[in-house]
Formats: C-alpha cells, structure tokens, sequence
C-alpha cells in the first residue's frame, strides 16, 4: 500500500556512460530524463552514487506528490545499491518506488506496469529485489526479442534500430505519462490506460 505523505523515487535502469546512452538497456534512463525535464530539473550527483533530480508530480496543490527521479551511476546489475541507498536517504517505502526497465518478452514499445513479480532474468531487477523485496513498482518497457541467433546480452547492448528510432520518442513519452498516472491515481488505474 503506497502512501501519500512519504515520496516517491523513480529509478530509470540503465548503464552509465556516453558508450551505452542509445542503448535498448537504457530506456529506463530515457524516460528518467524525460520525467527530469517535465519536473524542470536537472540531475545532480548525489553521495548514493546515482543522479538524482527532486520535485513535483501531478496537479498542483493537495494533488501533487514529491518524487525523486534517479539514475544510478553504478552498472546495471549493481542497480540495487544505490536503490536501496536513495531509499534510506529520502525515506521511502519499498511500495513508492518504481523501476523503470527494458522487457525483452514484450513487443517494442508495449508497457506493462506492476507491483512485484519476478525479476525475468534482467540483471538491474536482480539486484533491487535482493537489496529491498520484490515488492515495487515496476514498469516495463518493450524492446522485444533478439532477431535470429543473436545473444540477449547482445541484443539489449545494441542502440535501438533506426525504424524503432522513429518511434522511440512517441514511446518515451507514453513511458513518462504511465509513471505519472501511477504515481497520481494509482496501479490500477495506470495499468487500465498504458498496459497493453
């Protein structure tokens, strides 16, 4: 059960680095970046070895919630670190966090948001659930399956093709409106609009 009193920290998953920035495995840090922007931002280095960027979500007054949007500097499957580090420092529970992340079992573009659940053999996921619980928020990011014989690991460490490129903003976009509305109106509601 979230609370609306205690704020929210939204980690956008990802590698660090300008070698990966264009990365499937770092959609999770596209939509941090849109979410900085929307929130008038700017990250800043913080001790718990992430970017982060405080504000506002939703509308203004008794609407809106304090979010945290983080980008952890560490690798991704180091991810659970600096998660776990925000966490204390902001003091917020494990059920107001939401990870961010690339989903090869869904179609490109596609989100899925959901409390909990299994971690589907993504590395950055791993590492939060053995730090804090499974039990946050996820919301997942279609970037499909490798084509032919490629490796996973191949596949999500390659930028996104120049057709997804196309679309990629309109998606990002989507992304940030479905973390919004989770945080705003809730699960149930996010998951009736933007899961598909």
């Amino acid at each position: 059960m979230t609370d609306a009193v205690s704020p929210w920290l939204v980690v956008g998953l990802g590698n660090p680095g300008p070698e990966y920035a264009g990365n499937r495995h770092n959609v999770g840090f596209l939509v941090a970046d849109l979410l900085a922007e929307r929130m008038g931002g700017r990250f800043k280095a913080h001790k718990a070895r992430a970017q982060v960027v405080e504000g506002r979500i939703g509308p203004p007054g008794l609407g809106s919630r304090r979010v945290v949007v983080a980008k952890p500097s560490s690798f991704m499957n180091l991810s659970g670190g600096p998660t776990t580090a925000l966490r204390d420092f902001y003091k917020v529970p494990v059920a107001n966090i939401v990870a961010i992340h690339d989903e090869l079992d869904i179609d490109f573009g596609a989100l899925r948001l959901k409390l909990g659940g299994g971690d589907n053999g993504h590395n950055g996921l791993k590492s939060i659930t053995k730090s804090l619980g499974a039990e946050y928020h996820r919301v997942r990011f279609g970037i499909g399956r490798p084509p032919g014989r490629m490796q996973v690991a191949d596949f999500v460490l390659k930028d996104f093709s120049s057709v997804e490129r196309r679309e990629l903003d309109y998606f990002v976009d989507r992304a940030a409106d479905a973390v919004e509305t989770l945080i705003v109106d809730g699960l149930e509601r996010a998951q009736g609009t933007y899961n598909s």
